[in-house]
Formats: C-alpha cells, sequence, structure tokens
C-alpha cells in the first residue's frame, strides 16, 4: 500500500484542479455580481433620477414663466381672468419643487441650486407679482404697469439664471453617473474577459493533465491487456500515472497469474479427461461386448436354459403324480423338493427376463389412461383376489406419457403386493389414488396389510431383498425392484411412506402433461380470485351436500388420497370400484 500512497491520487489532482477553478470563478462571480450592482445603480441614476430631474427643471421653468407672463398680462388688461395660469403656475411651482427636492436627495449642489430657485421665486412674488397684483386691483392697470420696471424684469432674469445653474448641476450629476456607468462596464467586461481565461486555462491544464495522467497510462495499460488477451499470459503488467492506477495495473496482473494457474490447471485436467476419456471408451467398448454377451444369455435363459428346465419339472411332477403314495415318505418328499425347486427357478428366470428387459425392448411412449390401466390390473389380480377376499379400489387416475406394459405390470405388482402381504383374519382391502403435486402426479397404493418397519423401508426395493422366509410369503424377491425400474425409467422416484398409521403406503411419481399443470394453475388463480371467505364456505357446504361426479377432485385439479375405508364409506371412488370376494 506504501506504493500507492506515493504521489497524489487522480481524485485528489483533480479536486485540487477542480478546487482553484471553483474558487477562482466564485471571487470573479462576487467581484462580478458587485460591480454589476454598482452599474444597475449608476444606471438608475442617469436614467431614473437625472432624467427626469432634468425634465421637471424645464416644466419648473415653464411654471415660472407662466407666472410672470399672467402678472404682465393682467397688469396691462386688468383682467381677472388672467390670473389663472398665475395661479396655476404657482401650484405647479410647488408640486415640481417637492419632486425635484426628492429626486435630487442625495446631491447637495442640486439641493442648493434648488433652495436659490425657490428662494427667488418666493422674493419675486413677494417683491414683484404680489404688489403688482394688488395695486390693480385697487389703483387699475396703469399703475400696476407702472410697478413694472427694468429692475423687475431683471430680478426675473435671476430667476431665469438659478434655473440654469440648477440644470447645470443636474447636467454635472448626469455626467458623473453617466462616467461611473461607463467605468463600471469597463470593469464588468474585463472581469468576464478574466473569468473566460479562467475557464480557458482551466480546460486547457486539465486536457493536458487528463493526457498526462489518465489516457496515456490507460493506454499503455490497455496495450499491455490486450497482449494478455491475445494469449500472452506470462506478460507482467506494469502500471504508471496516479496510484490508481498502479493499484488497477497490480489487481489485472494479480487476475492475469490466476488465469494463467487456472489455464495450467484446465490443461491438466483436460490431459486428465482426455486420458480417462479413453479408459472410459475402453470401458464403453467391454460394456457392449458385455451387454452383447448379456442378451445373449438372456436368449439362452429364455430358450436353451429354460427347455431342459421344463423337462425337468415335467418328469418330476410325473414322478409325484405316478409314485405318490409307492413309496416310502422320504421319497415323496424329496420329489416335492424337487418340483419346489424346478418351479421357483422357472419363476426366478421369468421375472430375470422381465427385469432386464425393463427399458432395453422399448415400445415407445404414449399418452396411457391410468383408468384402463387400472381395470386391466383388476383383471390380471382376479384370481389372487378372490382367493384372498381382498377389495380393490381406485380414484380417478390420470392420463401419462410412458409405455401401458410396464404401467401395468407395476402397479399388478403393487397390488399384488398388497394382497399377499396380508393381516390374517383381515379381508385386505387395496386403494389406488392419485394427485398432483408441483408438476407431478404422486401415484399412492395403501392396504391395510402387516405393514413396513422405517428402517427396512429402502431395503424392500433392491433386488433379490427379502424381509420375511419364503415359506411365510412366496416370491422371488424381484417384484419391488421390479417396480423401481419402472418407475425410474418414466422419470420418477418410489418410495414408502412411513408415517401411516396401519398397513402399508406405497408412493410414486410419474411426470404430468402440460394440460393437466396447465389446468391446476388455472384453478388456483380462479381459487385465489375469490375475495368472499363466507361465499366460499357457502359453495364448499353446497358442494359437500351435493357430491357431483367430481367431488373427488380438489380445486386445484389434485384428487384427494382415501383410505380403504374411506372408499368403502363412499361405496365409490371416482366412479370406479372392483371388489372381489
Amino acid at each position: 500500500m506504501k506504493a500507492y500512497q506515493q504521489g497524489w491520487t487522480l481524485r485528489r489532482r483533480v479536486a485540487a484542479l477542480l478546487g482553484v477553478v471553483v474558487v477562482l470563478l466564485l471571487g470573479l462571480a462576487g467581484a462580478e455580481a458587485a460591480v454589476a450592482a454598482q452599474n444597475r445603480q449608476n444606471i438608475d441614476v442617469v436614467l431614473l433620477r437625472t432624467g427626469p430631474l432634468r425634465v421637471q427643471a424645464q416644466e419648473l421653468m415653464s411654471a415660472l414663466l407662466d407666472q410672470e407672463t399672467a402678472v404682465r398680462g393682467y397688469a396691462v388688461n386688468g383682467d381677472l381672468g388672467d390670473l389663472g395660469p398665475y395661479r396655476e403656475g404657482v401650484k405647479r411651482e410647488q408640486t415640481l419643487l417637492a419632486s425635484i427636492r426628492g429626486l435630487s436627495a442625495g446631491y447637495p449642489d442640486v439641493g442648493r441650486a434648488l433652495e436659490v430657485v425657490e428662494q427667488e421665486s418666493a422674493q419675486w412674488r413677494t417683491q414683484v407679482a404680489e404688489p403688482v397684483i394688488a395695486t390693480v386691483e385697487r389703483d387699475g392697470p396703469a399703475a400696476g404697469r407702472a410697478l413694472i420696471t427694468d429692475e423687475t424684469r431683471q430680478q426675473f432674469d435671476g430667476i431665469r439664471t438659478s434655473v440654469d445653474t440648477l440644470q447645470d448641476e443636474i447636467l454635472s450629476v448626469r455626467q458623473e453617473a453617466a462616467d461611473r456607468v461607463n467605468s463600471t462596464s469597463n470593469t464588468l467586461v474585463v472581469l468576464l474577459i478574466i473569468a473566460a481565461l479562467v475557464v480557458t486555462t482551466a480546460g486547457v491544464v486539465m486536457l493536458l493533465s487528463l493526457d498526462r495522467i489518465l489516457i496515456r497510462p490507460l493506454a499503455d495499460l490497455v496495450s499491455q491487456v490486450r497482449e494478455v488477451a491475445d494469449g500472452d499470459y506470462r506478460h507482467h503488467i506494469e502500471g504508471s500515472g496516479p496510484p490508481e492506477f498502479r493499484r488497477l495495473a497490480e489487481d489485472i496482473d494479480q487476475m492475469r497469474m490466476k488465469i494463467a494457474r487456472d489455464l495450467d490447471e484446465v490443461r491438466e485436467a483436460r490431459e486428465r479427461i482426455e486420458w480417462v476419456n479413453s479408459q472410459l471408451q475402453k470401458q464403453a467398448e467391454e460394456l457392449t461386448r458385455s451387454n452383447r454377451d448379456l442378451e445373449q444369455f438372456a436368449y439362452v435363459a429364455s430358450h436353451d436354459l429354460q427347455e431342459p428346465l421344463r423337462k425337468v419339472a415335467s418328469f418330476c411332477q410325473l414322478l409325484q403324480r405316478r409314485y405318490a403314495g409307492q413309496l416310502d415318505e422320504r421319497a415323496d418328499q424329496y420329489i416335492a423338493f424337487a418340483v419346489d425347486g424346478a418351479q421357483r427357478m422357472q419363476r426366478l428366470i421369468n421375472d430375470l427376463l422381465a427385469f432386464s428387459r425393463i427399458g432395453r425392448l422399448t415400445t415407445g411412449f404414449t399418452e396411457v389412461d391410468l383408468n384402463k390401466v387400472m381395470g386391466d390390473v383388476a383383471g390380471q389380480t382376479e384370481a389372487a383376489l378372490q382367493y384372498a377376499d381382498a377389495e380393490l379400489t381406485w380414484g380417478e387416475m390420470p392420463t401419462i406419457r410412458g409405455e401401458e406394459p410396464l404401467l401395468t405390470n407395476l402397479l399388478v405388482n403393487l397390488v399384488s403386493n398388497s394382497v399377499k402381504f396380508r393381516r390374517p383374519d383381515v379381508p385386505p382391502k387395496v386403494h389406488v389414488s392419485a394427485r398432483l403435486v408441483d408438476g407431478e402426479w404422486e401415484i399412492s397404493c395403501r392396504d391395510n396389510g402387516i405393514g413396513i418397519e422405517p428402517e427396512f423401508a429402502d431395503k424392500i426395493f433392491v433386488i433379490f431383498q427379502r424381509l420375511h422366509s419364503k415359506d411365510a410369503y412366496p416370491g422371488t424377491g424381484i417384484g419391488l425392484a421390479i417396480v423401481k425400474k419402472i418407475v425410474e425409467y418414466h422419470g420418477g422416484r418410489v418410495w414408502v411412506d412411513t408415517d401411516t398409521d396401519e398397513g402399508t403406503v406405497i408412493r410414486f411419481t410419474l411426470p404430468a402433461l402440460e394440460a393437466d399443470i396447465s389446468a391446476a394453475q388455472a384453478a388456483q388463480a380462479a381459487q385465489a380470485a375469490a375475495t368472499a371467505p363466507e361465499a366460499e364456505a357457502g359453495e364448499q357446504t353446497e358442494a359437500t351436500e351435493g357430491d357431483p361426479p367430481d367431488a373427488g377432485r380438489q380445486p386445484d385439479g389434485e384428487a384427494p388420497e382415501e383410505s380403504p375405508a374411506g372408499a368403502d364409506r363412499h361405496g365409490t371412488n371416482g366412479g370406479m370400484k372392483e371388489t372381489v370376494g
């Protein structure tokens, strides 16, 4: 990590450069704002104060002239109507004086010049205008005209001079404000130019810095990575530039070394796999030869071995029938042993042949209706069911894809086992049901027989595995092994349900058709859409009272599993019942 801490990082460099630029720009922005505000004030002075002041000063002079002209006219004619402009001029003068006084606040020279005009105009009215008006009213126009002399005219000219002085002061203020406007405008332009130079300089510095500390090191790192990507996994990657790039280069080099090690391991594994494949190929060839030998053995077992075996069994049976009672008891026993052994050998060979043919001699998968299969199972096990006074029932069974002969054999073995392993003095009851679980049909075969201990639940599916002696329960020990092989051949699994309280429950799964899965999902969606629990409870009550033909089906398309006793209480199960006895 010390190597990475040498020098400033790229982030720190960029942050420092941006910080300097931001500080400069903020300073310039503050200065520009201050100058702009000052410039705005100066422009306001020029436009909103000195301009109106000039106009009002001119109007003030006009109001004074109206007064002087009105007084002269009244002195000449003695007509009181001539005094209207005088009085109106006095009012205008007072209004304009107040307005000019407000606009000139802050400009003492203008205020002093305005006071001089105000004093002189008031003095003129006191000394000239009012006496002339009073004299004309008292003595007539001639007496009034006598009061208007060159001295009074000079006095009014003094007022005109004072107004001109006021105008000059206003112009002086206006010029000063205009000069300040030019100065602040120039300053603002300079500040903008400086800001543009700062931005341009910062941009150039940023580009040069990025080229030196970012683009060049990155391009060098990319070229090295491409060399590795092209297959040179031994090329050492070195970084340059900021600490982040050096760390990135070291991480990439670590990844390169790991990839190189993995490639070495893959190369070694591939060599081992090639060797294993060669061995597997040899073993496959051996298995092919072995399968041919097994097929030959199966042919021999089905033809060559069964012929002498049938002959031995036939002649033993002839000896048993012809010489029964003519020999001693031990001879009859020996002959019985020979007949029984020959018959068991025949059954064992036939079961082995059936076991070996599963999955090897195939007719292809088709859609199989298990309701029809159960009818065939009932027919094939009719003799055993009658002998044991047994009852076979089944619920609504699905349609699946498979081989019908194998599925028939599967269910025949399960039903036969349930009848075989019955309890003494208890009529056997066997019930087969199906339900849809997670896209598979789970089929159960339940009986009320002797049951299976949990520790033996897995052993019963092993070939030749027997839990009882052949004297207690006859058989070769291959039936459940055939069941397991048929189920696995169809893509399912089989097990013993050890949670049952009575008898034995063997369950196995078979893949469901897409139509059944879609129908179950649609039923689930329809059930979820129901909003009123009371309505659902009412529907369930009506269904219980009215038991339609499909009352055995659940809303999701699954058939509820029933025990043999439950099926017997209903008297029917999915419309199907086979009772023998």
